[in-house]
């Protein structure tokens, strides 16, 4: 094959105990963990995307805490790629599309948080760059947000981004049936 897995932004300050944490973050990286040891097992690209928080004010992932550490559960093995940023956008001010590009993916397996921010961003930049993407949509998560004084609840923000990206930048799909078009 010829693609890659992108898990972006799976760090600790978006689970419990974190400064943001996330609705649905433990299943999300679980899925995710499952779509890791799939591509290892295959010894595909596989690309570690953490976000570094260094505008003024920021108040997670502050570079150096553990708030900003890749969780556990997808933590890089000795060789995977990890590439830093500072914006939403997985492309801006990187290496991302060289990296990719050096190896010669043309489709990407994208996964992480938030769906609504970095996992939209990133999904629309790789399409954007020319990449088939495909977004695990049970291996992402997000947060409630308010929208003209109306709060928009966790599984809604999800379900509005992952049709938006459906639509045109995407294939969405189940976890499992990523794994199983593999076989």
């Amino acid at each position: 094959m010829n693609d890659c897995l992108i898990l972006v932004d799976l760090q600790n300050d978006y689970f419990a105990g974190g400064k943001m944490p996330l609705a649905g973050t433990d299943q999300a990286a679980a899925n995710a963990q499952l779509l890791l040891h799939q591509f290892r097992a295959e010894a595909a690209p596989i690309i570690h995307v953490q976000h570094l928080s260094v505008q003024p004010g920021a108040s997670f992932f502050l570079p150096g805490t553990h708030g900003a550490e890749i969780h556990a559960m997808v933590a890089p093995r000795a060789g995977e790629v990890v590439v830093a940023k500072n914006y939403p956008n997985s492309f801006r001010g990187t290496a991302l599309l060289e990296t990719l590009s050096s190896q010669g993916l043309k489709e990407l397996v994208i996964c992480g948080a938030m769906s609504h921010m970095c996992i939209d961003a990133t999904t629309r930049a790789a399409f954007d760059h020319g990449f088939r993407c495909t977004v695990a949509e049970d291996a992402c998560a997000t947060r409630e947000l308010v929208f003209n004084g109306k709060s928009i609840a966790a599984p809604q923000v999800h379900g509005a981004f992952m049709a938006a990206l459906s639509a045109v930048y995407a294939k969405v799909a189940a976890t499992a049936e990523i794994i199983a078009s593999r076989a």
